[in-house]
């Protein structure tokens, strides 16, 4: 039996296997079928989005469609919030554009509003136009301050591609997250608040453009009695099976995102008078975060880093990982212009840890990872 505690696990709930013997019954195994409709259907009422929700392949083919409805191209830029995975960024490449990365503000480490609105006057001086898009993100399931990049978006008139793969279930001033921006994606990767294996969605402003992103989806195949395209489409539908498995933790998303943030209280009673250590909070009570992964700072005068801590948890069989690496110091986006708010996300990437937070994880599990936490750094 394996007595590891892991980062973020796939938690069932009973009823997936259901939904996909019934796809295995009506052999619907292909991409489509009544699964996806009904797990569309069930996204859709849950975010308040009825009839525009398209269910895809990955939350990074979600992103790459946004990108695509909202008219992104070779030679375009596209201001992308630096600290994030690179999923965040990479599809902005697959269309030939350029990213435009922006620091972070402190209270959320997502996109800095300020910074956000320099850049764009600062991209405009310099090429003459505007950025084609604006990609902000839900670090850690934290939302980020929609209304204040909102208001930049229409100042400048540029559209917002709300990258909302960490964030399910989180809420901005009771609104979920994933439905502010022109588009939104999703992730049910296997380590998200909910899993079809793989898999995303996108987040439409209509019924009209969500049809519009199914085309795209399906190879942009015209309807026609032989195979016809008039514009480049993509296979990334999502399958009847992998729909499935999401119908099913459908039922118990919400349950997962009040054990996430269970856990996330548990961390910030036990850790609360550890010395040098702090862990994120919702910024105010407009914030309602689903805590897919707490997250911790370090400082560093104790004397021991967050990798110290990872390396000592490891020996321990609990996983923990580091705070991404923000994308402006990534090697492949070594030319991609940066705008900092002051290197807010250069100092958490060198201070910060996530934490086990699957909502699989017992409260035994997350004392024992506290009490490991305890040894190394007190």
């Amino acid at each position: 039996m394996d007595n590891s505690i892991k980062l973020s696990l796939p938690h069932m709930g009973g009823k997936e296997q259901h939904w996909v013997n019934e796809a295995f019954k009506s052999n619907w195994v292909v991409p489509l079928g009544p699964n996806v409709d009904e797990f569309e259907r069930l996204l859709g009422d849950y975010l308040g989005a009825p009839g525009r929700v398209v269910a895809l392949s990955a939350g990074t083919a979600a992103l790459h469609l946004g990108l695509v409805m909202l008219g992104v191209e070779a030679g375009d830029e596209v201001v992308c919030q630096s600290f994030t995975f690179s999923a965040s960024a990479n599809p902005i490449l697959y269309q030939g554009a350029k990213p435009i990365f922006v620091g972070s503000e402190a209270d959320t480490w997502n996109m800095d509003a300020g910074t956000l609105d320099a850049c764009i006057a600062d991209r405009v001086r310099i090429t003459g136009k505007k950025p084609k898009a604006i990609i902000p993100v839900h670090l850690y399931g934290m939302p980020a301050k929609m209304d204040e990049i909102l208001e930049v978006s229409r100042r400048w008139d540029i559209p917002v591609l709300e990258d909302a793969a960490e964030a399910l279930g989180s809420m901005l001033d009771g609104r979920p997250c994933g439905t502010f921006g022109d588009y939104g994606a999703l992730s049910f990767n296997g380590n998200k608040i909910i899993t079809t294996s793989g898999g995303g969605a996108l987040v439409c402003p209509s019924e009209e453009a969500a049809a519009r992103v199914k085309f795209y989806a399906t190879q942009a195949r015209e309807n026609r009695p032989y195979y016809y395209h008039e514009v480049i489409g993509y296979n990334y539908r999502m399958s009847n099976v992998c729909a499935g498995i999401g119908v099913g933790q459908m039922e118990v998303l919400q349950e997962h995102v009040e054990r996430r943030r269970a856990i996330h209280g548990l961390y910030c009673r036990m850790l609360g008078d550890v010395n040098g250590v702090r862990v994120q909070q919702n910024p105010n009570p407009a914030f309602d975060s689903n805590f897919w992964l707490t997250t911790m700072e370090i400082d560093l005068s104790v004397g021991r880093t967050p990798d110290d801590v990872r390396v000592a948890l490891a020996a321990q069989n609990i996983e923990t990982r580091l705070l991404w690496r923000p994308m402006h110091m990534q090697p492949v986006f070594a030319d991609a212009p940066y705008y900092s708010a002051g290197g807010i996300e250069e100092r958490l990437f060198e201070r910060g840890l996530c934490l086990p937070s699957g909502s699989i994880l017992s409260d035994a599990d997350i004392e024992l990872t506290v009490e490991a936490i305890k040894r190394e750094l007190v």
